[in-house]
C-alpha cells in the first residue's frame, strides 16, 4: 500500500499557518499539529513530565510544565535547549508515527511544523507549503495578540528564517494577505492538484 503524501506546512508568526491548518482538516485533510503534540506531552499528567523535571527541577507541577520557568532555564542556554530537545523530540516523533499509522489510507496528510526549516524537519515531509502574508499584516496581526510587544515580536523574528527565504525553499506557497476566502479556495486547489498527481494505489 502507496503510504500517504506528507505535507509540510510552516511559516513565520503571524502569517495565518494556524487557520490554514483548520481548513485543510475542514476539507477532510488529517492534520498533525506538531505544537498541540508538545502541549499534550508537556500538559497536567503529560509523559514527558517525569524527564523535563528530572533535568529541569522546579519546572513542572500538578498543571504541567510550567513554561515561564522551563523558559528561563533554556534560554539563551543552547546546551540546556539541547537537552530539553533531546527529550520532547523523540516523544513526537513516535506520536507522529502513530499519526500516520492511524491515517495510512489517507492519500495526503498535512505535518503542522512551525519551525520546519530551521529544525531541519524539511528530510520528513514529501514537500513543504509555506503559509505567507506581507510584513505589514503580520506584524498587524502578531501584535493584536494578548501580551504580545513589539520587543517580543523581534525577538521570535530573530529565531526564525526569514520570510522570503522560506518562500524561496518551499515547493508551495499560499498568500493569505488575500482574505479567509481566497485563501480557503487556494488551499482546496491545492489539494487537488497534490492528490491528482499522487500514483494510483494498486
Amino acid at each position: 500500500m502507496i503510504r500517504p503524501f506528507i505535507l509540510g506546512l510552516t511559516g513565520s508568526i503571524g502569517m495565518g499557518k494556524s487557520a490554514v491548518a483548520a481548513m485543510f482538516a475542514d476539507q477532510g485533510v488529517p492534520v498533525f499539529d506538531a505544537d498541540a503534540c508538545v502541549r499534550a506531552l508537556q500538559g497536567p499528567g503529560g509523559a514527558l513530565l517525569p524527564a523535563i523535571e528530572s533535568a529541569f527541577p522546579g519546572t513542572t507541577g500538578p498543571a504541567g510544565v510550567d513554561r515561564g520557568a522551563l523558559g528561563a532555564a533554556v534560554f539563551g542556554n543552547p546546551k540546556a535547549l539541547g537537552i530539553l530537545e533531546s527529550i520532547v523530540h523523540p516523544a513526537v516523533a513516535v506520536q507522529r508515527a502513530a499519526f500516520l499509522r492511524d491515517h495510512a489510507d489517507a492519500p495526503l496528510v498535512i505535518f503542522d511544523i512551525p519551525l520546519l526549516f530551521e529544525k531541519t524537519g524539511r528530510a520528513t515531509v514529501d514537500a513543504v507549503l509555506v503559509v505567507s502574508t506581507t510584513p505589514e499584516q503580520q506584524r498587524q496581526r502578531v501584535l493584536a495578540r494578548p501580551g504580545m510587544t513589539a520587543d517580543k515580536f523581534a525577538a521570535i523574528l530573530a529565531l526564525q528564517m526569514p520570510d522570503a527565504e522560506k518562500r524561496a525553499k518551499a515547493d508551495y506557497v499560499i498568500d493569505t494577505s488575500t482574505g479567509l476566502d481566497q485563501t480557503r479556495d487556494a488551499v482546496g486547489a491545492l489539494i487537488g492538484q497534490i492528490c491528482e498527481a499522487l500514483p494510483d494505489d494498486e
